[in-house]
């Protein structure tokens, strides 16, 4: 196959909490079994690559965010690559941004509109392990993540979340980030594809079109995730 592309966006702006750990945890388990891949950050004053087959973005606090979403506006680069089917996946902040408004410093800014979804302030922050059960059809095992967010998310009527919350808040306590064709939103930080490599062969699968990855040994993720799963009472 051609070379995979993975382009993390405005490393500048976005990203906390070690959300770049997601980058390097897909270029890894591509290498990991053979295909061709490369990484590519873009700063929030360079253009969005038109081609990419994953488009990353993290989480960041409230100047930034709002900063990400202009220029995200003007750019037009993920508009492109959502009408593409590229694979796009967004953590806290990155996540709020794929919807039509979210608030920022006590401002409601627009988004993204990239999914049918909204993010507002909610009564409290959430901050802890986050855990839930991710969509069936999506044949995945549990979601293990942490969280740190003010904000709450809330779906339109045709969008999925991505799971079900068994421990934290997610986007409003009972379900957690999103799922819409080929993009997901996740409130989920550790890095998430790091605690989640399930999750992350997902969107190796969804890019490359190839149903059948290779296995590898997932010793250390393994442990990884049980001692998570164990500290929020899951198996």
């Amino acid at each position: 196959m051609s070379e995979l592309t993975i382009v993390w966006v405005y490393p500048d702006l976005l990203s906390t909490y070690g959300d770049r750990g997601n980058m390097l945890i897909l270029h890894r388990r591509a290498l990991a079994r053979g295909i061709p891949a490369r990484t590519v950050e873009v700063r929030s004053d360079e253009k969005l690559p038109a081609h990419g087959d994953i488009y990353l973005i993290g989480g960041g606090e409230d100047g930034p965010q709002a900063s990400a979403a202009e220029r995200l506006i003007a750019d037009g680069g993920l508009h492109r690559a959502a009408a593409d089917r590229a694979v796009i996946f967004a953590v806290c902040a990155g996540y709020q941004l794929l919807g039509s408004s979210f608030f920022a410093k006590g401002e409601k800014c627009a988004g993204l509109g990239l999914v049918d979804l909204h993010s507002d302030r909610g009564p409290s922050r959430a901050v802890g392990e986050l855990a839930g059960d991710i969509a069936p059809e999506l044949g995945l095992p549990p979601l293990t993540g942490f969280e740190n967010h003010g904000g709450r998310t809330h779906l339109g009527a045709g969008v999925r979340p991505l799971a079900t919350v068994t421990t934290g808040v997610g986007n409003d306590s009972v379900g957690e980030g999103v799922w819409a064709g080929t993009i997901l939103g996740t409130y989920a930080h550790g890095p998430a594809l790091a605690r989640n490599p399930a999750l992350a062969d997902l969107l190796l699968r969804w890019a490359t079109g190839e149903e059948n990855l290779a296995p590898l040994d997932e010793t250390w993720t393994g442990r990884l995730r049980a001692e998570r799963l164990a500290a929020v009472g899951r198996s």
